[in-house]
């Protein structure tokens, strides 16, 4: 009996011992995610760099059991900011955040920088910290009164705004612990909990995959595993571009964080090196105003939330452009564009930034309408062409096919997956050279972009057109000087005039000295004529075969 107590009384102490080392380890674990083990705690104890010389209390710098500020609480021991702040403003919001209210303003009672870090209510003079140290320390957590680079506070998120913005989740299906203040304003501690570290930075929940934005944020699905996480592209305090929140200045640095070549990038898309070429869809890299007549933000061909992996044909979008807006075929302004040449008719549109390079007889700024099914003569890029017959095309294309705006304009010697119209060494953005000044010697290199499509041995031998080779060999003329290579809107000529995208270069081409006519007429499969004059030569009429 005495030896069977023995084991028991041994069992009893062996389990207290167990029972007190588990809660040891609980309070070892506690105190290494909540605020004793944490930047906040702010007393001599503290772990962090700006702590108290000799203040025990950890609670003291926050809170205090009596004669707590009558206007703030819980139990508030520090005086409230006064500052007149500079809030965020932003069109994509929807909302008007206003000067910081409710548990905001306690976090800026430390974190603008106005009030000393130990001036609290409790004690007559502020508590003394290290190294000198007064107000919060320049850095990340030193927000200012400037909170225009920062996420916004104090605005009311309710069904109406989440309405209003398709991309803000309904309030209603925000988690537990992401919480809104008593009027339903978004506030601090809706993604910051002062007394739980266990996520870091004093997040409500783990924020690994972005789980903590998304909880508002609702911006789609992308296969691309950078883009996913919100902060490899975002800053939610004190961000260089202000009120995008982006971690460099502008989306293009942004972007080239990852998409430079550099090691530790992603090397297979090397933008940089395109951005400084000399036609190129953005300023130089190191003008950071993004002001210019020509500058264009990577979102304005690019929504990097749905950026997938994969390819398209045309005239379809590709996904590497993900869900970005566009404008249709009849100049109406859509959400999510299904066609590549939508995108470009953002820029290229009614809106056009830019002016032909050539000289044109018929000027028309408004490439949706070149490229128009109604024109008169074009490129297929919106719709097969309308001439059945062209000898001239290579293998694996017919008078049936269509091709993309970046067929033409994209990056010149791209092999490493930076294809797009970033950036070329030939004018405008094109991917090869296409000369355009008169008196040019002819050869595979010089119309490198025209043969792309068309078979230099069928141009040079007169399949298309009875005096081609005459024109470009003979004459030196440019393939440009009689082609338009867009095309012709349908409210600026006729069929028979600028069939096979005739619209003449009136720099090198004028009219005819007899006849003070500047024309082109077709006359049937593969005949016309021309009253012109081209190189002192009249065409008063000339005619074809």
């Amino acid at each position: 009996m005495k030896r069977n107590c023995r084991r028991a009384n041994h069992g009893v102490r062996t389990l207290c011992v167990w029972a007190v080392a588990r809660l040891a380890m609980a309070l070892v674990q506690a105190q290494s995610t909540t605020i004793l083990n944490s930047p906040h705690n702010l007393s001599a104890s503290g772990p962090g760099s700006v702590k108290a010389t000799g203040e025990p209390e950890v609670c003291v710098f926050c809170h205090i059991p009596h004669n707590a500020s009558p206007d703030c609480r819980p139990l508030w021991n520090r005086s409230a900011p006064v500052s007149a702040y500079t809030v965020y403003a932003s069109t994509s919001l929807n909302a008007l955040p206003g000067q910081p209210t409710g548990s905001s303003k306690l976090c800026l009672s430390c974190h603008d920088g106005t009030i000393a870090i130990g001036s609290v209510l409790s004690s007559r003079d502020p508590i003394t910290m290290t190294g000198g140290v007064t107000t919060m320390p320049v850095g990340a957590t030193h927000l200012g009164t400037d909170l225009s680079d920062d996420h916004p506070i104090s605005f009311r998120y309710d069904d109406a705004l989440a309405v209003s913005n398709r991309k803000l989740k309904p309030p209603s299906l925000l988690p537990e612990t992401v919480k809104l203040d008593a009027q339903q304003e978004l506030q601090c501690t809706s993604c910051h909990d002062a007394h739980d570290n266990r996520w870091g930075k004093f997040l409500t929940i783990d924020n690994t995959a972005s789980q903590l934005c998304e909880t508002c944020h609702r911006q789609g699905n992308t296969t691309v595993a950078a883009h996913s996480q919100c902060t490899a592209c975002h800053r939610q305090h004190g961000a260089p571009s202000g009120a995008h929140l982006l971690k460099a200045t502008t989306e293009t640095e942004t972007c080239l964080a990852c998409h430079s070549g550099q090691p530790g990038t992603d090397q297979g898309a090397n933008i940089a090196t395109h951005l400084e070429k000399m036609s190129r869809h953005t300023e130089p890299l190191n003008v950071r105003s993004q002001s210019g007549p020509n500058d264009v933000a990577c979102s304005a061909c690019h929504e990097p939330h749905t950026i997938a992996s994969g390819t398209a044909s045309a005239p379809v979008i590709s996904p590497r452009l993900g869900e970005v807006s566009g404008i249709d075929s009849s100049g109406a302004a859509v959400a999510r564009a299904q066609y590549e040449h939508e995108v470009c008719f953002k820029c290229h549109g009614s809106q056009a930034r830019t002016s032909p390079l050539v000289s044109r007889q018929v000027v028309q700024n408004d490439t949706r309408l070149e490229f128009a099914p109604s024109a008169l003569s074009y490129h297929p890029v919106q719709a097969a062409g309308k001439n059945l017959d062209v000898p001239s095309l290579r293998p694996g294309l017919s008078a049936a096919s269509l091709i993309y705006c970046t067929d033409c304009h994209a990056a010149d010697g791209a092999s490493d997956g930076s294809r797009g119209p970033h950036g070329a060494t030939n004018r405008p953005l094109l991917v090869d050279a296409c000369e355009t000044v008169d008196n040019t010697a002819e050869s595979a290199a010089t119309y490198a972009l025209c043969y792309r499509c068309h078979e230099r041995t069928s141009i040079l031998s007169n399949r298309s057109f009875s005096s081609h080779s005459k024109h470009i060999v003979d004459y030196k003329t440019p393939c440009t000087v009689c082609h338009d290579s867009h095309g012709i809107a349908s409210v600026q000529g006729t069929a028979t005039n600028h069939a096979h995208l005739i619209n003449f270069d009136t720099t090198v081409v004028r009219p005819d000295p007899l006849t003070q006519r500047l024309e082109y007429r077709s006359t049937g499969t593969r005949q016309g004529e021309c009253a012109l004059l081209c190189h002192n030569a009249p065409h008063s009429p000339w005619r074809y075969p």
